[in-house]
């Protein structure tokens, strides 16, 4: 008997080495010029490689958005801080060598590739320029070459393609607003004021609720018509896997915005931590993700009950990016660190609610993207 369950013990032992899982994933380093790649094998997270980027041997030149190809066979990264224009780099995955680059318009940010063209979507967030409308660059990766750039608003920042990868969406940090762009005809299909939106929603709030509060709320988060820029500072947005709902985080009001694609509205608000910077939606579509940089913390929210389940606190106080595992189990969170102190990336299990593991990394670790699963 004793024998029998020894051997059972032994089996399940090596049942589940057989069934264990290593992640990878890149994070780039903004005040480096590196970008790492992060190995993590359930339990401990190494850097597993650091590849140095960008071509100007005595100049910061900023890594800052990551984005992977359909197939997983190239990397993307942007280099911000190019005078006068940035530029974007191409990178195989498998030896990380430099492939190509082109040059795109004033700080490239964030980026994603559409599965239904093949084009990338890249905004120029224009964070050293003026305040006036920038672009979206869109791209062939295949040759390398910008082909158009498609007007926007004011500091578009935070970008995502849509689940079917027909439509690309963008918020405009500076002008309050987001944009919806047709990957199809590369024109831009539908826009919106986010705080008009918002203050509809919180009117209609009011009214049914009578409640002076939701009234102080709301004047709180109208835009001062004298001011040229958005109160609410929009800095990301995501689609739900659902594709019938995006999610923007309203780093300037604090909260959450839930748009209806199909009432083009705002239709439910989260009201966060200090500063929601960046959000993911875990592909069940079931958690929200979402990172404060302005308390160095991240949420864990559950969609269907509109309820913070955690807010676990980071290893440094400048939260930034947030990547998900495909199996919705970890969250892997970028962590800038403040002055000459290294950024991390923060491990978190989605399921207890607890930091795992920080791995550190290079100075202002910002964009972030996973790439693959082994077993």
């Amino acid at each position: 008997m004793v024998r029998k369950s020894r051997l059972l013990c032994l089996f399940l032992f090596l049942s589940n080495i057989g069934f264990s899982q290593t992640y990878f994933l890149y994070v780039a380093s903004e005040s480096e010029d590196e970008v790492a790649v992060i190995k993590f094998d359930g339990f401990k997270g190494v850097v597993d490689k650091v590849i140095s980027v960008g071509y100007q041997a005595t100049e910061i030149e900023g890594p800052h958005g990551l984005t992977l190809d359909p197939s997983g066979d190239f990397w993307y990264v942007t280099m911000a801080h190019g005078n006068p224009f940035g530029r974007l780099y191409k990178y195989a995955t498998e030896s990380n060598e430099l492939i190509d680059f082109t040059e795109l318009g004033i700080f490239p940010a964030t980026m994603q590739i559409s599965s239904a063209n093949g084009m990338l979507f890249c905004v120029n967030f224009n964070l050293h320029g003026k305040m006036e409308p920038s672009t979206v660059s869109v791209v062939d990766p295949f040759y390398m070459e910008e082909i158009m750039q498609i007007k926007t608003g004011s500091m578009p920042h935070g970008s995502r393609i849509s689940p079917n990868g027909l439509n690309h969406f963008s918020v405009a940090m500076m002008s309050g607003e987001l944009f919806e762009i047709n990957v199809m005809t590369m024109e831009i299909s539908r826009k919106m004021n986010l705080e008009l939106s918002l203050n509809s929603l919180l009117k209609d709030l009011t009214k049914a609720a009578d409640n002076d509060t939701l009234g102080n709320v709301m004047s709180h988060q109208m835009m001062n018509q004298n001011n040229r820029h958005s109160s609410i500072k929009p800095t990301w947005v995501v689609p739900h896997p659902d594709g019938q709902r995006v999610f923007v985080a309203a780093n300037g009001a604090d909260m959450i915005l839930e748009i209806d694609l199909f009432k083009w509205e705002v239709v439910r608000t989260f009201h966060t931590g200090k500063g929601p910077y960046n959000i993911e939606i875990t592909g069940d579509g079931k958690k929200m993700i979402v990172s404060y940089k302005s308390e160095g913390g991240t949420g864990i929210w559950d969609l269907c009950q509109e309820k913070e389940l955690a807010v676990i606190k980071n290893s440094r106080e400048i939260t930034h990016g947030i990547s998900v595992s495909p199996d919705n189990k970890y969250a892997f969170v970028s962590v800038e660190g403040k002055g000459i102190e290294r950024g991390s990336v923060d491990i978190i299990s989605l399921d207890k609610y607890k930091l795992i593991d920080v791995v550190e990394v290079g100075k202002q670790a910002g964009g972030i993207v996973f790439w693959k699963v082994e077993e």
